[in-house]
């Protein structure tokens, strides 16, 4: 950040009184900008014995499979987000979600909230996000070519949980992985 949104006057890096971590203020009008982690909802579109994937067709990850899942908008629910991004990534309607999966991505400010949801009917469609909807039944899985690591361990959790019958809530993290330059480095 380089300029306040209040005021556009320049900003510097700093500890603000009474805090314990650097955060951007304004010299000019005093706004300390508060970062907070984006959230990141989706969920896993059952259809029978097979859930349904969306091959990205925009950056990041452009080509690869994913689940549909996006940034929640202001002024809509966990739920409200998830469904409406289902919808703009395979064109699917979903119902009865429930809450499945929680990760914590925290070296990248990110926070994923997934849920397991039945489709309607296995009526789906590429849109301008993606350019190949399908379903796959779990040994279909595209497991080399899926975008990104919170993905994968959504649908690892996922069948593995199937396999058992039973899903609960679960509550994960994904840590950086070690940098080949700095060995040991979280």
């Amino acid at each position: 950040m380089n300029f306040c949104s209040n005021c556009g006057a320049p900003v510097t890096l700093r500890i603000p009184e009474g805090d314990d971590r650097k955060r951007y203020g304004c010299d000019a009008c005093g706004r300390i900008h508060y970062e907070n982690p984006k959230m990141v909802v989706g969920c896993i579109p059952e259809w029978e014995e097979k859930i349904m994937l969306c091959r990205r067709d925009i950056e990041p990850q452009k080509g690869l499979w994913t689940l549909p899942a996006g940034y929640l908008e202001k002024g809509e629910t966990v739920k409200e987000g998830a469904i409406r991004e289902t919808l703009e990534e395979s064109g699917a309607t979903v119902t009865d979600l429930h809450t499945y999966l929680m990760l914590d991505i925290v070296y990248i400010g990110q926070i994923y909230l997934m849920f397991i949801a039945r489709m309607e009917a296995p009526r789906f469609h590429p849109t301008h996000e993606s350019s190949e909807v399908a379903l796959f039944s779990e040994d279909e899985i595209p497991w080399d070519a899926i975008a990104f690591r919170a993905i994968e361990k959504t649908l690892r959790c996922y069948f593995s949980d199937r396999a058992k019958g039973e899903f609960p809530f679960r509550n994960r993290q994904i840590r950086r992985k070690p940098n080949v330059d700095q060995p040991g480095r979280p």
